[in-house]
């Protein structure tokens, strides 16, 4: 059975779908049967990070409503055969998302695959609450500022009380955090909240931090995962929080602001 992991925030445009697309690329990559799964539907922005866009004939919402099987929706990425993608539908509403019937798929993925990777909508609409509904662990993800982190501490009350596994007096879905869009210069002159900050309002177990870089807009519109872009700080950010997901002990890096040399400070370098 699939361990289930919804990809969630309380805000939109804190980067919810491009962790998810990295996330699942990070897991197939190391050997996980991995499908990763779009949520948002009448927006499905997932499709087009991953590169797929063109592929799309049948989508969640055509299986659900059982006009297509998982099968024929099912997208094979190209530069991983153990990753694959269901797209959202861009016409339905999100009302066309039941619970019994999104539990009926995600029960299918479970049978064929390790992973599956919920890319969740931002806040409580009814699209979010079925992505997190099935989750055996959630990621958080956030910006460094307070209004986002403050909805994110909202969401970890929904997490914990209207789940499946709160329902059913299970052991409560695992949360971790994800920091993005972290910008380490910013939080040295008071303009940003620092991780230390961020982890003591949440209380929540540190996955990740990822820098602000330009190279993650540059891969989103390139419809590759930025975690291919091992040159890139974000790219590599993304691929330690895999390793962390996967248990192993990875220390966390670009926390620091990078001190100029003093050949650097000359040249204004």
């Amino acid at each position: 059975m699939a361990r289930i992991i919804v990809i969630t925030s309380g805000k939109g445009g804190v980067g919810k779908t491009t962790t998810a697309a990295a996330l699942a690329m990070g897991l197939a990559q190391r050997g996980k049967r991995t499908a990763v799964v779009d949520f948002d539907v009448g927006l499905r922005n997932l499709d087009l990070i991953m590169g797929c866009e063109r592929r799309v004939v049948y989508d969640f919402v055509n299986v659900i409503k059982q006009e297509a099987t998982l099968n024929q929706a099912l997208i094979r990425d190209k530069r991983c055969d153990h990753l694959y993608i269901l797209p959202a539908s861009q016409t339905r509403d999100k009302d066309a998302l039941a619970k019994e019937e999104v539990g009926r798929v995600l029960e299918e993925l479970s049978d064929g695959f390790d992973f599956v990777v919920c890319d969740s909508p931002a806040g409580i609409e009814h699209g979010a609450t079925m992505a997190m509904y099935y989750a055996d662990d959630a990621i958080v993800v956030t910006n460094p500022e307070v209004s986002s982190v403050r909805d994110s501490d909202r969401m970890l009350g929904i997490l914990s009380s209207k789940s499946r596994r709160a329902e059913n007096g299970q052991e409560p879905i695992r949360e971790h955090l994800l920091l993005t869009r972290y910008d380490p210069r910013r939080v040295d002159n008071g303009d940003m909240l620092s991780v230390e900050d961020v982890q003591e309002i949440l209380s929540l177990t540190l996955l990740g931090v990822i820098p602000e870089s330009k190279a993650v807009l540059s891969a989103s519109n390139a419809g590759i995962p930025v975690i291919l872009d091992r040159e890139s700080d974000a790219g590599q950010a993304y691929f330690d929080t895999v390793s962390r997901y996967l248990g192993e002990d990875i220390p966390h890096r670009f926390l620091e602001a990078e001190r100029k040399g003093f050949l650097s400070r000359l040249f204004k370098g």
